[in-house]
C-alpha cells in the first residue's frame, strides 16, 4: 500500500551503481531536454522559457508518481501543437491571455488524467484502435513539421480555420524568404542527421544549439531598428504600419475592457438590467476581438511583403523607401512590431531573444468557467492521446526490461505532473519517446535520472538563459522537424490495409480527416474512433453464421465455403459465431430462418453455439419467440456446445423448459447422434 501511494519508494535503498547510472543518464537527457523544450514551447505558441518551466517540476512529479522507471515526462511535439491549436481561436499567440489559457488547459488535462487513473479508467484507451492511432500520428507529424515551414523561410504564417489554406499562403511567400534563415534551418537538419549517423552517442541537439547560437551572435543574425513614423518615406507603407500598430493596440484595449466587464459581472446580480447590458457589451467585444485577430493575421502577411531599404538624405536624415528589387540574401527591412509610437523594423532573422532567468513562481491559473466548455472536449482528447503516447512508450521499454507496467498509475503520475505544473507556469506535458529511449539506452536504473535532468534545466534557468539570446528560431524549428518526421510511418498503414481492409480504411480516413480538419486535430481522432465503432457495430450486427456439412474426414465445415453436401434433408446443422445480444439478435433469427428456407423438408435445426459467449435480455426474448414460432411450424430448435454462462442464463430465464431439456446438448457429437436417431429417413449422407 505504501509503494502504491509513493511509487518512488521502490528506488530505495539506492546502490552506488544505480546512482552513478542515473546521474549519467540524467545529465545526458538534460542536454537533450533543454533545446527540445524550447523548441516545443515555440510550437505551442509560447515564449521559449515556458518550455523550460514545463521541464522542471512536471518532470520531477511524474517521475515520483509514475509507473515506469524509464518514461521521461515533459514537453512533447504533438501535445504542443494541439495546445496551440486549441487556444488559437480564443487568444492571440504570445499574448498574456494565450499563456494563461495554456496553463488552464494543462490543469484541465491533468485533472482528467488524474481522475481516469484514480477510477481505473485506463481501459478507455481501447476505444482508439491501432489504425486510428497510426492515421492520427502520421497526420499530426506531417502537420507539425509543415507548420514550421514559415520558420524555415522567415515569413509569417496566417492563422485561420484551415491549416492547409494557411500552408498554401506560406508557400506563396517563398519569393520573400530570408536566405540566412533558410540556411540555418537546412544546415541544422543536415548536422543533426550527420551527428546521429556518425556520432550517435554525442548530444547532437545540444551541439547544434551551441553552434547555431555562436554563429548567430558572431554574424549579427538579428537586426532590429526602431524608427519614427516620419522616417517611412512611402505614405502607403506608413499608413499600413500605422494600421497594424493601431489594430494591435485596439486588440489589447479590448482584452482590458473584457476583463473589466467580467469583474463587474461578478459583483452584481446575474438577472439585473445592468448585467444584461454588460453581457451584451461583452458579446460585442468578443465579436470585435475575433474579427481583429483574423484581420491582423492577414495584415502581417500583407505587411511582410513591404520590403524597405534605408537611404541617407542630403540633410543627414535616414529615410526608408520601397525596395525596387528583392532577393533572399539581400538585407531588407520589414515590419517587426512597434514600441510606443515608433515602428520596429527587422533586417535579419528571428532569434529567441530575452529569456527570463530564475525559477517559475507559484500562481493560480486564471480559471474562467465560460471557456471550460470550449476546452473540455479537446482537453479530454489530449489527455487520452498523451496517455496513449506514454503507455506505448512504457510498454515498449517494459517489454525489453520485463518491467511490470501499471497504466492507471501512469495516468495518476501524468495527471499530477500537469496539475502541479499548471500552478508553476507549465503548459501540457506528457511522456517523450525520444528522451525515454535515450534514457534506457544509456543505462538509467530508476526514475531518479529524470530528477537529475530536471535539476539540469534548473541550472540553465538560473545561470545560462542570457547566453541563449542569439539562438535562431530556425534552429529550434529544425530540431522539431527532425524529431517529428521520424514518427511518419506509412508502411504500418499499408500493413494494416493488407491485414484487414476495414482497418486500412479507418487508418487512411483518420489520416486524411486529420489533415483536412487541422488545426482542430482532436476532430480527426473523433472521426477515426467513430468510424471504428460503426464498423465494429456493423460487423457485430451481422456476425458469421453458416450451414455445416461433413468433410471426407468426417469433421464439420461450412457447406458453401467448402462445397460440401448438407448432412441431411430432414434437419439443418448451423453455426453462429457471436454473442446473442441486442445488436445481433435480429441477425440470428434471420440466419435460422434463411437456413430453414433452403431445406423445405427439414423438421429440426441444430445451432452449434460454442461461439456464443453471452446472451442478454433481447437475445433471450428473440430465442424464446423463435422457438415458439418454429414449434408452431412443427420444427424443433436444438442447441449444443453452449458455454456455462449462457446455459445458466437460459436456466434462470426458464427458457430451457421452453426449448426442452431434451433439445439442449453439451456437445455437437451427442446432438448429431440424437438427430440421426430421431430423423433417420431421407438423409443425404447415410454413411456418416
Amino acid at each position: 500500500m505504501l509503494t502504491k501511494l509513493f511509487p518512488f519508494l521502490r528506488w530505495f535503498p539506492p546502490t552506488g551503481e544505480n546512482l552513478r547510472a542515473d546521474v549519467i543518464a540524467g545529465v545526458t537527457i538534460a542536454m537533450i531536454l533543454v533545446p527540445q523544450s524550447m523548441a516545443y514551447a515555440s510550437l505551442a505558441g509560447l515564449p521559449v522559457v515556458y518550455g523550460l518551466y514545463a521541464s522542471f517540476l512536471p518532470v520531477i512529479v511524474a517521475s515520483l508518481w509514475g509507473a515506469s522507471r524509464f518514461l521521461h515526462t515533459g514537453p512533447v511535439a504533438m501535445l504542443s501543437l494541439m495546445s496551440a491549436a486549441a487556444i488559437e481561436p480564443l487568444a492571440s499567440r504570445g499574448s498574456e491571455e494565450f499563456i494563461q489559457l495554456s496553463l488552464v488547459l494543462a490543469l484541465l488535462v491533468g485533472v482528467l488524467r488524474l481522475a481516469l487513473g484514480l477510477f481505473r479508467m485506463g481501459v478507455l484507451i481501447n476505444f482508439a484502435s491501432h489504425p486510428v492511432i497510426l492515421g492520427f500520428t502520421n497526420a499530426a507529424a506531417l502537420i507539425i513539421g509543415l507548420s514550421l515551414l514559415n520558420g524555415f523561410l522567415g515569413v509569417p504564417m496566417p492563422r485561420s480555420d484551415s491549416f492547409l489554406v494557411d500552408l498554401w499562403q506560406v508557400v506563396e511567400q517563398v519569393p520573400l524568404m530570408h536566405g540566412p534563415t533558410l540556411l540555418f534551418g537546412l544546415l541544422t537538419l543536415a548536422a543533426l542527421y550527420w551527428l546521429r549517423a556518425k556520432f550517435p552517442k554525442l548530444p547532437g541537439v545540444l551541439i547544434v544549439v551551441i553552434l547555431g547560437t555562436l554563429i548567430s551572435a558572431g554574424m549579427g543574425f538579428e537586426k532590429i531598428r526602431t524608427v519614427a513614423p516620419q522616417q517611412i518615406a512611402d505614405t502607403t507603407v506608413r499608413t499600413q504600419f500605422e494600421k497594424m500598430m493601431n489594430d494591435e493596440a485596439r486588440l489589447r484595449n479590448i482584452k482590458t475592457e473584457r476583463q473589466t466587464i467580467n469583474e463587474q459581472l461578478q459583483q452584481i446580480a446575474a438577472n439585473s438590467d445592468r448585467a444584461y447590458k454588460l453581457q451584451t457589451e461583452l458579446l460585442r467585444l468578443q465579436g470585435e476581438e475575433n474579427t481583429l485577430k483574423h484581420s491582423l493575421y492577414r495584415q502581417r502577411v500583407e505587411t511582410h511583403r513591404l520590403a524597405l531599404i534605408p537611404e541617407v538624405q542630403t540633410d543627414g536624415q535616414l529615410l526608408y523607401n520601397n525596395a525596387t528589387s528583392t532577393g533572399p540574401f539581400v538585407t531588407f527591412w520589414r515590419w517587426s512590431g512597434y514600441s510606443g509610437d515608433q515602428f520596429k523594423l527587422a533586417g535579419g532573422g528571428a532569434v529567441v531573444s530575452n529569456i527570463p532567468s530564475g525559477v517559475p513562481g507559484f500562481s493560480v491559473p486564471q480559471i474562467d468557467l465560460g471557456i471550460f466548455s470550449d476546452l473540455f472536449a479537446v482537453a479530454f482528447i489530449m489527455a487520452m492521446i498523451g496517455f496513449m503516447e506514454a503507455t506505448s512508450i512504457s510498454r515498449a521499454l517494459a517489454a525489453k526490461t520485463r518491467e511490470k507496467l501499471d497504466p492507471n498509475q501512469e495516468l495518476i503520475g501524468q495527471g499530477l505532473a500537469n496539475i502541479v505544473g499548471s500552478f508553476f507556469q507549465s503548459y501540457v506535458v506528457s511522456g517523450s519517446f525520444s528522451r525515454s529511449a535515450v534514457a534506457a539506452r544509456v543505462g538509467a536504473k530508476t526514475g531518479f535520472y529524470a530528477i537529475i535532468s530536471a535539476l539540469g534545466v534548473l541550472l540553465v534557468m538560473l545561470f545560462l538563459t542570457d547566453y541563449l539570446y542569439h539562438l535562431p528560431k530556425a534552429v529550434l524549428a529544425a530540431i522539431v522537424m527532425s524529431a517529428v518526421f521520424g514518427l511518419i510511418d506509412f508502411k504500418s498503414m499499408v500493413h494494416a490495409w493488407n491485414v484487414r481492409r476495414a482497418d486500412g480504411i479507418v487508418g487512411w480516413v483518420t489520416f486524411i480527416t486529420t489533415l483536412m480538419m487541422a488545426p482542430a486535430l482532436a476532430d480527426g481522432v473523433l472521426v477515426g474512433v467513430t468510424l471504428t465503432i460503426l464498423l465494429f457495430l456493423t460487423g457485430t450486427m451481422k456476425p458469421r453464421s453458416e450451414v455445416l456439412g461433413r468433410t471426407a474426414t468426417g469433421s464439420l465445415a461450412g457447406a458453401a465455403a467448402h462445397d460440401l453436401a448438407p448432412i441431411s434433408e430432414n434437419y439443418v446443422v448451423m453455426r453462429f459465431d457471436d454473442s446473442l445480444v441486442f445488436i445481433s439478435a435480429a441477425h440470428f433469427e434471420q440466419a435460422v430462418l434463411k437456413s430453414l428456407s433452403e431445406f423445405p423438408h427439414a423438421r429440426a435445426i441444430l445451432v452449434i453455439g460454442q461461439g456464443i459467449n453471452r446472451i442478454d435480455a433481447t437475445g433471450e426474448e428473440k430465442l424464446r419467440a423463435l422457438t415458439r414460432d418454429l414449434q408452431a411450424a412443427d420444427i424443433t430448435l436444438m442447441l449444443s456446445s453452449l458455454k456455462r454462462q449462457v446455459r445458466e442464463a437460459l436456466e434462470r430465464a426458464g427458457l430451457e423448459q421452453v426449448i426442452g431439456p431434451e433439445n439442449i446438448f453439451s456437445s455437437k457429437e451427442t446432438a448429431l447422434r440424437v438427430l440421426e436417431q430421431r430423423y433417420p429417413d431421407r438423409r443425404m449422407n447415410p454413411t456418416s
